[in-house]
C-alpha cells in the first residue's frame, strides 16, 4: 500500500491540498538523494538533514507548512512491511480461544445471584493488538532485568485474564471469581489492573483514564533517569501504553506529550485503540479522530504510525491511481465508518462506493460478502506486527500507533459497533452460538443450551498452547507479572538525624527548612544517598532546596548547553545528564507521575529509589488526588511534602493557595501515612521511621505525607525523655503545665503548637489554669488506630476489649480537651469520640484569604488568645471557672476585632 506522501492530494496542516509538480525530473533527483541518505547513512542522519533543510528554508523565507497529518491510509506501505515471523494460523486459534474465554468470563460474572458484570467490547476490539505484543514483543523479567513495562488498557482486563488462563497462570475457579475478590477469596480477580489487589500479577493501574498515558511517559523517562545515574541497566526496557481513542479526551492523556519528545524517549510506544467509540457514543462522529490525534502527536514531536486498514484493502489501494479512493477515505467521517461496521456489504457498496463510478468500478468484481469483510488495520496480525517493529526500530522520538478497530469485534451484530456495546455484559444463547461459530470453538449447542457457557482450553499439550509457552519463554517470561526482587536498604545511623534533634538554637527556621536540612544529611549517606530522587514543580528555591543545585544537579539528558544567568552565584542553576533532581516545570501531574515511577522502581526494576516530592501544599492532594490513589494502588513508596501548608501560614497568597484541608484528603487514602509535625526532632523521627517501614526489613507498601510550613520558629532540642512511640503513633505530651491550679489539656499540630504554648502561658499567668500541651503529630494515624480497635471489638465481643492508643495516651489527663490546628476542624474532629473527656476543636473552616498571619488567625479564632477562650469556655461548662470570665477574655484580647491581632512574623518562604 502506498503511503499518503506518494500521491496527490497530500494533507498539509490537516487539510487536503493539490500541489502541482512543474519539474518531475528535478523532484525525482531530490527524492533519490533523500533515499540515498537513508540507505547509506541511516534514518537518523536523514532526519537531521531534513531538519537542516527546513531550517535553511525558513532562513530564506520559503514558506514550509507543517505536515501535521497524512492521508487516511496506513503509514507503512505494503512493500515496506517486514516478514511476519509467527505462525498466523496458530496465533489465530490462540486468539479465538482468548476471545471466547474473555467473553464467557464476563458473561458468567453476570449470572443471577452474582451480577457483577464486566466489559467485553474493549478487549474484543484490541485483542489482536495485544496478541501480537504477547507473541513477539513484550519482554518478561526472567532475564534478570525489568523487562518491558506494559500499561494495559483497564477495560481490556478480561482478555488478559483469559490469556493467562490458557497459559495455566490462572485457573477456571479464578476466572469464575472475576470481580468477587472477597466472597471468592483467595481466587478473586480484580475488575481492572490493580497491583494492590493482585500484587504478583498487575504492575500498573490504568483504569482511571488519562493516568495510563501520563504514567507511561514518566515511566519511560524514569527508565532513562535510572540508567543515566547508574542505578539500573534499563537499556532493553520498552514502555508500551494501550489507550482508547475516547480516553485521549482526558487532559492528562495529551498534556505531557512534549516532555517525551523533548527528551527523545524512543523507549516509549503508545498504542491507541481507535475503535471510534467512547463509552456511550462516537468519539468524533463528524470528524476523524485518527487524523486529529496524528496532528496533535506530530505537533508535539512524536513519530506517528497509522494502522488504518487490513490487507484486504491492499489490492483496492494499489489500483487507486487517481486518488479517488484515498480522497473518499479522507472525507468520510468516523460516524459513518462506525455505521459501516454495523451494516451489510450491499449497504457499504451503495453508500461508500456508490456515489462515484470510478469507486463502483473498483469493487464490481467483489461480492457483498467480500466488501463486508474489508477490515480495519488493528485486527490484522501482519499489519500490527509491521507497526510494532517500526516503532521499536525508530530512534530519537517516542512513537504512537493509531490503530483503527471495531468495538465489540467478533461478538456479533448485537455488539459490533453499537453505541451501547460498552455497557453490554452478557451474551444471549444465540449470541454465544454465533460467536462460537465465528471463532470455530468446539463447543456444542447442548453445552450452551443447558447451562452457563463453558470455558475453552485446547489442552496443555496442544500445538497452540505449546506455541504460547515457547513464545513467552523466548521473550523472557510471562507478562503481566509483578516481581519484587529488591532487598532492604541499609538504614542510616542515628547520628544522621542528630543535628535536627538538637533544635535550631536561637535561629528561627520553618519546618520546611528543618526537613531540608535532614534531607541534606540523608543524601550524604554513602549507602542510600544516591537513591534519593528529588522532585519539585518549579519551586526548589521557594522550599530552600537550591542548596542542592551545585552537588545533586538537575537531571537533563542533554546536559546544560548554555551559560546559566546565575552561574556566578554559589547556588547556581545546574543541569546534568546524571543529575539527581527532577525539575518537571509547573506540572504537579508530571511531578506526581515521576513520584509514582520512582516509588515503584523497587518492583519494576528491582532497584529501590527514594522519591522526595515537595510541592505547594494546596496543589498536592487537591490537584492530583487521583494520582495519589494511583500511587497507593501501584504500591509506590516515598516521601511527599506538602510545603507552605496551613490555611493562615502562607501570608499574602490568598484563597487558591491556602491549604486547610489536605490532611483530611490524605486521610481518605489507605496507603498514605500522614503527619503534621511541629518541630525538627519530630520530623527526624518520622523520616527515620518512614525509611525503616518502606525501605528496611518492614518492607511496607505505604507512602509518607508530611505537611510542613514556611513560618520561621525556634525549634527546641529533643526532650531528654522524648516519647518516640507517641510521635510515631500520633500524639505526645510536649509541655507539662507548671503554673496554675485548674487542669486542662491543649492538643495542637504543626504550626499551631507554638500558639498552644503561648496560650498555655497566658492561661497560667492570667487565669490560674494549668494546661498541658500535646503535639498531635498525626490526627489521621490516631483515628486509623481507633477505627481498627473498634472493628476488632465489634467482631470479637467475647475477648477483652482493646483500647485505642489516643484513649490510653490521654487517660489520666484531666480535661477538658481543646484541639487546634491550621486545618479545618474536621481534621482534629476525627478523634473526638475517643478522647476521654469534654472536647472542643478550633479550626480554619472556610476559604483562605490574603492578610497577615495574625489577622487570619484571629479571623478563624485559632490564635493563642482564641485558644485561651476555648479552654475557659469548656472549664465554665464544667463549673470550674465563672462564666463571667468568658466575656472578660473576649474584651481583654479584643477577639471580635481582627485588626487588633498581632500581625505575627512576616516572610519565610521556606
Amino acid at each position: 500500500m502506498a503511503s499518503g506522501s506518494d500521491r496527490n492530494p497530500i494533507i498539509i496542516g490537516g487539510l487536503p491540498s493539490q500541489v502541482p509538480d512543474f519539474d518531475p525530473e528535478e523532484t525525482k533527483e531530490w527524492l533519490d538523494s533523500l533515499d540515498a541518505a537513508v540507505d547509506e547513512r541511516g534514518r537518523e542522519r536523514a532526519r537531521y538533514l531534513m531538519l537542516r533543510l527546513i531550517e535553511r528554508a525558513r532562513e530564506k523565507r520559503v514558506a514550509v507548512p507543517e505536515m501535521r497529518s497524512t492521508d487516511y491510509v496506513n503509514t507503512i506501505a505494503t512493500k515496506d512491511e517486514p516478514f511476519f515471523p509467527g505462525d498466523e494460523e496458530i496465533e489465530r486459534k490462540v486468539l479465538n480461544a482468548t476471545r471466547w474465554n474473555a467473553a464467557v468470563m464476563v458473561s458468567r460474572a453476570q449470572r443471577p445471584g452474582i451480577g457483577v458484570g464486566g466489559h467485553i467490547a474493549t478487549f474484543a476490539s484490541s485483542a489482536s493488538l495485544y496478541d501480537v505484543g504477547f507473541n513477539h514483543f513484550f519482554r518478561g523479567k526472567d532475564q534478570g532485568d525489568g523487562g518491558d513495562q506494559i500499561f494495559f488498557q483497564g477495560h481490556a482486563s478480561p482478555g488478559i485474564y483469559a490469556r493467562a488462563f490458557l497459559l495455566d497462570r490462572l485457573s477456571e475457579a479464578q476466572l469464575d471469581a472475576f470481580r468477587q475478590e472477597k466472597s471468592k477469596a483467595p481466587n478473586g480477580l480484580s475488575s481492572y489492573p490493580h497491583p494492590r489487589l493482585m500484587p504478583d500479577f498487575w504492575e500498573f493501574p490504568t483504569v482511571s483514564m488519562g493516568l495510563g498515558p501520563l504514567g507511561a511517559i514518566y515511566q519511560a523517562r524514569m527508565n532513562r533517569y535510572m540508567e543515566a545515574r547508574g542505578i539500573a541497566d534499563t537499556s532493553k526496557s520498552h514502555v508500551w501504553a494501550y489507550l482508547g481513542d475516547g480516553e485521549m479526551d482526558e487532559p492528562e492523556s495529551l498534556g505531557q506529550l512534549s516532555i517525551a519528545a523533548r527528551e527523545g524517549l524512543d523507549n516509549l510506544t503508545f498504542v491507541v485503540n481507535c475503535n471510534l467509540q467512547r463509552l456511550d457514543g462516537p468519539v468524533r462522529g463528524n470528524g476523524k479522530i485518527i487524523q486529529e490525534l496524528e496532528s496533535q502527536f506530530r505537533g508535539a514531536g512524536w513519530n506517528v504510525i497509522k494502522l488504518v486498514w487490513d490487507r484486504s484493502w491492499d489490492p483496492l489501494l494499489a489500483q487507486d491511481r487517481t486518488g479517488i479512493l484515498v480522497n473518499k477515505l479522507n472525507t468520510t467521517p468516523d460516524g459513518q465508518f462506525q455505521t459501516y461496521a454495523t451494516e451489510t456489504g450491499a449497504y457499504i457498496r451503495e453508500h461508500f462506493f456508490g456515489d462515484d463510478p470510478r469507486l463502483r468500478d473498483m469493487v464490481k468484481d467483489m461480492t457483498d460478502q467480500q466488501i463486508l469483510h474489508l477490515g480495519r488495520g488493528g485486527h490484522d496480525h501482519r499489519k500490527v506486527y509491521a507497526a510494532y517493529a517500526a516503532a521499536k526500530a525508530h530512534k530519537g522520538q517516542p512513537t504512537v500507533i493509531l490503530a483503527q478497530t471495531v468495538k465489540g469485534w467478533t461478538l456479533g451484530p448485537n455488539f459490533e459497533g453499537r453505541n451501547a456495546t460498552h455497557q453490554m455484559k452478557k451474551l444471549t444463547v444465540e449470541d454465544l452460538k454465533r460467536f462460537r461459530d465465528r471463532l470455530h470453538i468446539p463447543i456444542t449447542d447442548k453445552q450452551l443450551d443447558e447451562g452457563y457457557p463453558p470455558y475453552y482450553h485446547p489442552g496443555r499439550d496442544s500445538e497452540e498452547i505449546q506455541y504460547m509457552h515457547d513464545r513467552r519463554q523466548g521473550l523472557g517470561g510471562y507478562v503481566p507479572t509483578r516481581v519484587v526482587r529488591a532487598k532492604p536498604l541499609p538504614q542510616p545511623a542515628d547520628k544522621t538525624y542528630a543535628a535536627a534533634k538538637k533544635g535550631s538554637g536561637s535561629q528561627s527556621i520553618a519546618t520546611t527548612m528543618a526537613f531540608v536540612r535532614i534531607l541534606k544529611d540523608l543524601m550524604r549517606d554513602k549507602e542510600i544517598g544516591k537513591r534519593f530522587v528529588l522532585i519539585a514543580p518549579d519551586e526548589y528555591r521557594t522550599f530552600g532546596m537550591d542548596a542542592f543545585f551545585p552537588s545533586a544537579k538537575i537531571y537533563n539528558p542533554l546536559g546544560q548547553q548554555y551559560e546559566a544567568v546565575d552561574r556566578e552565584l554559589l547556588l547556581a542553576y545546574k543541569e546534568s545528564p546524571t543529575g539527581q533532581m527532577l525539575h518537571d516545570g509547573i506540572s504537579e501531574a508530571g511531578c506526581t507521575a515521576s513520584l509514582i515511577a520512582a516509588g515503584s522502581a523497587y518492583a519494576t526494576h528491582g532497584e529501590p529509589l527514594i522519591p522526595v516530592y515537595v510541592f505547594y501544599s494546596m496543589f498536592g492532594f487537591q490537584r492530583t488526588g487521583d494520582q495519589f490513589w494511583q500511587m497507593a494502588d501501584q504500591l509506590s513508596r516515598g516521601f511527599v511534602l506538602g510545603a507552605t501548608a496551613g490555611r493562615t501560614t502562607l501570608t499574602g497568597e490568598g484563597l487558591q493557595h491556602a491549604d486547610g484541608h489536605s490532611q483530611l484528603l490524605a486521610s481518605t487514602n489507605p496507603g498514605c501515612v500522614a503527619y503534621d509535625p511541629a518541630f525538627g526532632f519530630e520530623i527526624a523521627h518520622i523520616m527515620q521511621d518512614g525509611l525503616r517501614r518502606m525501605y528496611g526489613e518492614a518492607n511496607e507498601d505505604v507512602f509518607y505525607y508530611l505537611t510542613v510550613y514556611n513560618e520561621p520558629i525556634q525549634h527546641p532540642a529533643e526532650p531528654e525523655n522524648v516519647d518516640v512511640e507517641g510521635i510515631l503513633k500520633g500524639i505526645h505530651r510536649f509541655s507539662t503545665g507548671e503554673k496554675g491550679e485548674i487542669p486542662a489539656q491543649i492538643m495542637a499540630s504543626g504550626v499551631a503548637v507554638p500558639w498552644a504554648l503561648e496560650a498555655q502561658k497566658i492561661l497560667a499567668d492570667e487565669w490560674n489554669v494549668k494546661a498541658d500541651v500535646w503535639s498531635a503529630t498525626s490526627w489521621n494515624e490516631l483515628r486509623r488506630d481507633a477505627v481498627d480497635v473498634e472493628r476488632h471489638n465489634l467482631l470479637h465481643p467475647e475477648e477483652e476489649q482493646r483500647v485505642p492508643y489516643v484513649t490510653k495516651k490521654l487517660e489520666g489527663a484531666q480535661g477538658p480537651f481543646v484541639a487546634v490546628s491550621d486545618w479545618m476542624r474536621s481534621v482534629p474532629d476525627q478523634i473526638a469520640r475517643w478522647v476521654p473527656g469534654a472536647y472542643q476543636s478550633l479550626g480554619a473552616d472556610g476559604f483562605g484569604f490574603a492578610d497577615t498571619r495574625g489577622a487570619a488567625r484571629r479571623f478563624f479564632h485559632i490564635d493563642a488568645q482564641s485558644i485561651v477562650l476555648a479552654v475557659l469556655t469548656e472549664l465554665a461548662k464544667e463549673g470550674k471557672v465563672d462564666r463571667s470570665a468568658l466575656k472578660k477574655a473576649v474584651d481583654r484580647y479584643e477577639l471580635l476585632d481582627v485588626a487588633a491581632a498581632d500581625p505575627g512574623a512576616a516572610g519565610g518562604d521556606a
